[in-house]
């Protein structure tokens, strides 16, 4: 092992989760919503939205276990009967939990529970993520409810950050720092992608948070999601690196771009262009700024460079950011036509690109979150082309 990834040790020393009784002020906030947008209950499945209410994590599969919340009451649960006692382990004993056998319908126990909630004819939220399978089954037991997008519920909840969950990504983003700045120090000439990768990958785990990257070299660097091809280090190579961890399931999303060994008069004008582009979209973030504005700060720098317009290679292809949180990318975008206001507690990627096909491609992507006087970065900006750790 290298001895820059061999001096790592854990950061998560003090890490403070969420809650039980955060996690309840989150529910009684969807129900609030949702008697505000006259919505009877909402159910969903296993994934981020469901470990966000309750803490329960659930895979998926062609059984559902699903979570009905209704606008009034407590959750209740829908399980394959043989997991009830996992499931009562999860939920707890004295939770409501229906099941069904593998000969019986799981949509009639769901539907059950809407009906006991009241919601046989009204409107019904279904996750956006649950699958469609499981809402159709649903659906048909049901003719007379009204099932609308339950986005409004749960985007309304969870793109407003607490104080806890701002605390938990900061501690993902720090680790995510000192995992790149390990790896970037095990640059060898010939070195793949894989190895890179797994340098990443064992950074984490030591920093004790599952964590990983994708990594790209030289004029591989302009596809914004990397390439097939396989790829070998090599001196001049434009290097990125675009990745993160989780901390108690709050993720970090970071790039860093740089050159192993010396860089070009041309490769420093287009990082530093990038950088001015990601400054200037940092600078227009505060409350009540439409998110398209973000997207149009960091283009303008880049379309008055001769690049473009639009989304146009060379140029930036893509949007400027991506809301995070408990999902990588989440609601909502830096982007135009998006003209969400930004409200404290927000919390987006700030990655404005430059890809050249055929040369290479520059993105710094650093995390922030609105606060009342404007932004807040997670972690610093890289200060050049060769010094990507401030």
């Amino acid at each position: 092992m290298h001895p820059a990834l061999a001096a790592l040790k854990p950061m998560t020393a003090g890490v403070k989760p969420i809650t039980a009784d955060e996690r309840k002020a989150r529910i009684q906030k969807a129900q609030q919503l949702m008697a505000a947008n006259k919505i009877s209950a909402i159910f969903l499945e296993g994934g981020s939205s469901m470990f966000y209410f309750t803490g329960i994590r659930w895979g998926l599969s062609e059984r559902p276990f699903v979570c009905v919340m209704p606008a009034k009451g407590e959750p209740a649960w829908v399980s394959p009967g043989f997991e009830e006692e996992r499931a009562r382990e999860l939920v707890g004993k004295t939770a409501e939990v229906r099941v069904w056998q593998e000969d019986e319908s799981p949509y009639q126990q769901i539907a059950g529970i809407l009906k006991d909630r009241g919601a046989a004819s009204g409107r019904v939220g279904v996750e956006e993520r649950l699958r469609f399978f499981i809402a159709s089954g649903v659906n048909k037991e049901m003719p007379a409810a009204d099932f609308v997008d339950a986005e409004v519920i749960t985007a309304g909840c969870r793109m407003i950050k607490s104080a806890t969950e701002l605390a938990l990504m900061q501690k993902a983003s720090d680790i995510t720092i000192e995992a790149f700045r390990a790896a970037f120090q095990t640059f060898t000439e010939g070195m793949t992608q894989d190895e890179l990768r797994a340098n990443i990958a064992t950074a984490h785990r030591l920093l004790g948070a599952p964590g990983s990257a994708g990594v790209s070299f030289g004029m591989y660097t302009a596809f914004p999601h990397g390439s097939i091809e396989p790829q070998k280090l090599k001196e001049g190579d434009v290097i990125q690196v675009d990745g993160g961890c989780a901390v108690d399931g709050y993720q970090s999303d970071i790039t860093r771009t740089t050159v192993f060994g010396r860089a070009s008069a041309r490769q420093t004008e287009i990082w530093n262009l990038e950088k001015q582009a990601q400054a200037a979209a940092f600078a227009v973030v505060k409350p009540g700024t439409p998110c398209e504005a973000v997207d149009a700060a960091a283009r303008k720098v880049i379309t008055d460079a001769g690049f473009g317009p639009d989304y146009k290679v060379p140029g930036l292809p893509h949007r400027t950011g991506h809301g995070i949180g408990l999902d990588g990318h989440e609601w909502t975008n830096f982007v135009r036509g998006n003209k969400t206001p930004l409200t404290p507690g927000m919390c987006f990627s700030n990655e404005p690109m430059i890809a050249i096909y055929g040369e290479f491609g520059i993105r710094l992507e650093d995390c922030l979150h609105v606060t009342e006087n404007g932004a807040q970065y997670f972690s610093q900006p890289s200060p050049s082309i060769d010094k990507p750790f401030a």
